[in-house]
């Protein structure tokens, strides 16, 4: 493995990552990176979408299975379409909803079209 091409990166690089679509457009930003205790897997990335200047921003959890890490970008790209995205479960920022909640975790895998890896606990 080169040395620009890692295997483990802090929560905190990726959540200072821009968040792009397939075709390599800037569409959100990471706002925070959701770890499932008991298993120390990455869970979820929540973004901030829409808005303009910050305001009237939505927040999403994104599950990780549908992102990967662009490492020579610094990016973090999610192959969802606009519309999956904009009709997406969203939350305010300051009302956030009990993420490790099954049956919430199951509507957010549905609506991607993913399986969730693990149950969530």
């Amino acid at each position: 493995m080169s040395e620009d091409r890692r295997a483990i990166l802090s929560a905190s690089s990726i959540a200072a990552d821009p968040v792009k679509n397939a075709a390599g457009d800037k569409i959100a930003d990471v706002k925070d990176v959701m770890i499932d205790l008991a298993t120390g897997r990455v869970a979820y990335l929540v973004i901030s979408y829409g808005g303009f200047l910050g305001l009237g921003d939505k927040l999403f959890a994104i599950p990780w299975n549908v992102a990967r890490v662009d490492q020579s970008d610094h990016s973090i790209v999610i192959d969802v379409d606009e519309e999956t995205l904009k009709s997406a479960p969203g939350f305010d920022p300051d009302h956030w909803p009990d993420i490790a909640q099954s049956t919430w975790s199951r509507e957010i895998h549905e609506h991607y079209g993913v399986e969730e890896p693990w149950p969530l606990t």
